[in-house]
């Protein structure tokens, strides 16, 4: 029974854990990318193991997805980044709302 309620609390806290450290790490994302700092995005992502192509469906930075964010932003050199990262159709889905903000990156979305 001590195993049962000891698992339990492990558990719980772990699910308690776990919300706040995925927003800091959406917090952090997004903190990197309006700021164009590639390199300390790229560190960050590689820090935790994570990718572009595996985070990018679930993460919205004030309500645009990442690279919308770039290019409303004007953050050149993620946004290419990210265009080179995702896949081709991701990429093609986005470009009516990159244009809107950003012709550089519509045009390298396009090119993709």
């Amino acid at each position: 029974m001590t195993k049962i309620i000891l698992l339990a609390s492990v558990l719980a806290t772990s699910l308690l854990i776990s919300a706040p450290a995925k927003a800091d790490l959406s917090l952090r994302v997004c903190e990197y990318v309006q700021a164009n700092d590639k390199n300390r995005l790229r560190s960050f992502l590689k820090a935790n193991k994570l990718k572009i192509r595996k985070i990018y469906k679930g993460l919205l930075c004030n309500g645009n997805t990442l690279l919308a964010f770039a290019a409303k932003s004007q953050a050149l050199e993620v946004g290419e980044f990210m265009i080179g990262k995702l896949p081709a159709k991701v990429v093609a889905a986005e470009i009516p709302e990159i244009s809107k903000y950003s012709a550089h990156l519509a045009e390298e979305a396009k090119d993709r």
